[in-house]
């Protein structure tokens, strides 16, 4: 019994020991327990995600649009077609003169030079004609006619070429009657206005224009040329054309 005893009370000591270590042990346990674990975060959704990150691309410097063709500066050629009346043939401007129209058409060769806003130029053209007209059983025609002339004006816009033209004008004149007929070269004057413009606002190629012109003939006056009579011609002119610049 007294054994027993003993052996109890040597091993309180021990017992209590052990027990106290362990109180730190089991306080820092209870800690933990009561700290919830770290949270872990995956990758963001794709709508919270910020954006890739892509360099700019690089873009070339624009070409130069290609230089138009000046067509106030240089030779062009072209064609024109018209209408040509006249109420004075042969010196004789009265209402039993019949007829008086007919179409016209031709080439033109000229050229242009430029100062700002101001252009000026020559232009020579070459044209048939259906124009005649009848009085007193005598017809009068003018088969075909011609033109050198000067030409200078005003831009508007750099595509619209406002002008004046006068010059020198030559043709043949033709008189009929009982199957008889002569024919005459004439040399004279005209005088005139128009407008030429640029096509390429309109998508066309550059290098072309159109222009509407009207022209007074004169063959009354001025020199003949040789084995001509002297019946005097005076017509009106109206036509359109297309130039090509070079």
């Amino acid at each position: 019994m007294n054994f027993s005893l003993r052996h109890r009370s040597l091993l309180a000591p021990a017992v209590g020991s052990v027990l106290i270590m362990m109180l730190p042990t089991a306080s820092a346990n209870a800690a933990d327990a009561r700290i919830p674990p770290p949270v872990t975060y995956g990758a963001p959704p794709p709508q919270y995600a910020p954006p890739a990150y892509a360099p700019p691309a690089y873009a070339p410097p624009p070409l130069p649009a290609p230089a138009l063709p000046c067509l106030w500066l240089g030779p062009y050629v072209g064609a024109n077609v018209g209408f040509q009346w006249t109420s004075n043939i042969g010196g004789l401007n009265s209402s039993a003169f019949t007829g008086g129209g007919g179409s016209t058409g031709g080439i033109q060769v000229g050229y242009n030079w430029q100062n700002g806003p101001w252009v000026y130029g020559v232009e020579s053209d070459f044209n048939l004609s259906s124009v005649s007209g009848t009085f007193a059983g005598y017809q009068f025609s003018n088969p075909w006619f011609g033109t050198m002339r000067g030409r200078a004006g005003y831009l508007i816009n750099n595509n619209f070429f406002f002008y004046g033209t006068a010059g020198l004008a030559f043709g043949a004149t033709t008189i009929s009657s009982g199957g008889l007929s002569e024919s005459s070269g004439r040399l004279g004057w005209t005088v005139g206005a128009g407008v030429e413009f640029g096509l390429a606002p309109w998508g066309l190629n550059p290098n072309w224009s159109a222009k509407v012109e009207y022209l007074f003939l004169d063959l009354s006056q001025g020199g003949n040329l040789p084995g001509s009579v002297s019946p005097n011609f005076q017509s009106n002119v109206l036509r359109v054309g297309v130039n090509y610049h070079f």
